[in-house]
């Protein structure tokens, strides 16, 4: 018996770090090169005091450092967004942050205002973008004219998920310094506490559920990764958005003695987080994009929705399995990076989504995008490791392959592609999402 009880001893030490192993999606050799990686696309994303960007963009003139969306001639100018989604790398100092979240407070919309183009600006927006050569805030996506910004086709109110984001810059802030005090101090007669509240406000929400919506005849894009897509009704990412900032908006007021008020964003996460399945979960364990236009099973969505605790143990098992078969199918992926939409839930044939302003299979109307594998992946994890593995693995395959690093004839990460080509080089999101993602566990 004694012989036994040291050759089991014997076998489980020897075991442990193959059992270990067995349980991570990402290896630690790749988990390091990524980690890399994206600190490296992170610095070649940095546009610090005084430096200059391509022509006409200027030089940055803010009086700190700015992270925008990626290296090279990516995106010339700071968008919230991008930046936002970063920040749990832990790779921003706090002085970073702190620059960019008062540069953000700064260019709040601090009175309603119309647009050439028959656009609103709300009391409260937060920006899409910021030029950096004169602080001036844009804030609708596919322009860098301050006059000449807002039009029907970019949404006729600024996109709903930039004040969220906003409200993920100062609540990140606080984790990195527990400076509560700072919120309380003035910018532009306003509070950054206020000033938080003020944009958490601005998105239009359904009062029965707190859902983000749109309408048709004045709509408003859902999240900037699909701005080129019309998407109307009840909206579900930015109702995901939503859930998180009020959580954290939450937090921020119970640690400056305000419990009451704490206590009703409480309120509306839980009856968000009740809602969304409720609302959009369809017969595959898939949430829908919308409840009108372009409501279609939205794979982001749906990984970021289990992710984030707001799909209970059943749903997220029903899901898990779903996105396994489109795994193994081929409608989910292409080299390691995912759509916006599984190839055989396209709208028709001529299109991804129902309504683009982009062709099918170009940009977000189709193309295969980084950003959302680590939450993919994860959520294959649940039902299929091995499966869950194989994604990961084909994801750092490609960006090994196409390094930027290597020269200038590499682009990777990059925003999106295809087989027929790419877009964007050095893309940030493309890394530090599933980076964060993937070490979720760590933190």
């Amino acid at each position: 018996m004694k012989k036994i009880a040291v050759l089991a001893f014997i076998w489980a030490t020897l075991a442990t770090p193959l059992l270990a192993q067995e349980t991570k999606i990402i290896s630690d050799e790749d988990l390091k090169f990524l980690r890399q990686l994206t600190g490296d696309v992170l610095d070649n994303s940095r546009i610090r005091a005084g430096q200059s960007l391509p022509a006409p963009y200027g030089k940055n003139n803010t009086g700190g450092t700015l992270i925008r969306p990626g290296g090279r001639d990516t995106y010339p100018s700071f968008w919230i967004r991008d930046y936002a989604m970063s920040l749990e790398t832990g790779l921003v100092s706090a002085a970073e942050q702190k620059h960019m979240l008062l540069l953000t407070a700064a260019t709040q919309c601090d009175q309603t205002w119309i647009t050439k183009g028959g656009s609103l600006v709300p009391f409260g927006a937060i920006a899409d973008h910021i030029r950096v050569d004169d602080k001036m805030p844009i804030y609708f996506p596919g322009t860098y004219d301050y006059l000449g910004q807002g039009t029907e086709e970019y949404g006729m109110t600024p996109p709903y998920c930039d004040q969220f984001y906003f409200i993920e810059m100062g609540y990140y802030y606080y984790k990195s310094t527990s400076d509560i005090d700072f919120f309380k101090q003035s910018t532009n007669g306003s509070t950054l506490l206020e000033r938080l509240e003020n944009a958490f406000r601005v998105p239009p929400t359904d009062m029965t559920d707190h859902l983000v919506f749109t309408t048709g005849n004045f709509r408003g894009v859902d999240f900037g990764f699909r701005d080129a897509i019309r998407i109307t009704g009840k909206l579900v990412y930015p109702s995901l958005l939503k859930y998180r900032a009020a959580n954290q908006l939450a937090e921020l007021l119970e640690k400056s003695g305000e419990n009451k008020r704490g206590a009703t964003y409480r309120e509306i996460a839980e009856l968000i987080k009740k809602t969304i399945p409720a609302i959009f979960l369809d017969t595959n364990g898939m949430l829908r994009a919308s409840t009108g236009k372009s409501g279609q099973p939205d794979v982001w969505a749906t990984a970021l929705a289990a992710h984030w605790g707001i799909l209970d143990k059943k749903q997220i098992e029903a899901a898990s399995k779903f996105f396994v078969s489109a795994f193994k199918n081929g409608t989910l992926s292409y080299r390691g990076s995912v759509r916006h939409v599984l190839t055989d839930q396209d709208f028709d044939s001529n299109t991804a989504w129902e309504s683009a302003i982009v062709p099918k299979n170009t940009y977000q109307n189709g193309s295969y995008w980084g950003t959302p594998v680590g939450w993919v992946a994860l959520l294959i994890g649940r039902t299929d490791m091995q499966a869950a593995r194989k994604l990961v693995s084909e994801y750092i395959s490609e960006l090994r392959e196409n390094d930027f690093r290597k020269g200038p004839g590499f682009s990777s990460p990059v925003e999106c592609f295809t087989d027929k080509g790419i877009r964007g080089p050095v893309y940030l999101t493309t890394v530090s999402c599933p980076f964060i993602a993937l070490t979720s566990d760590e933190r």
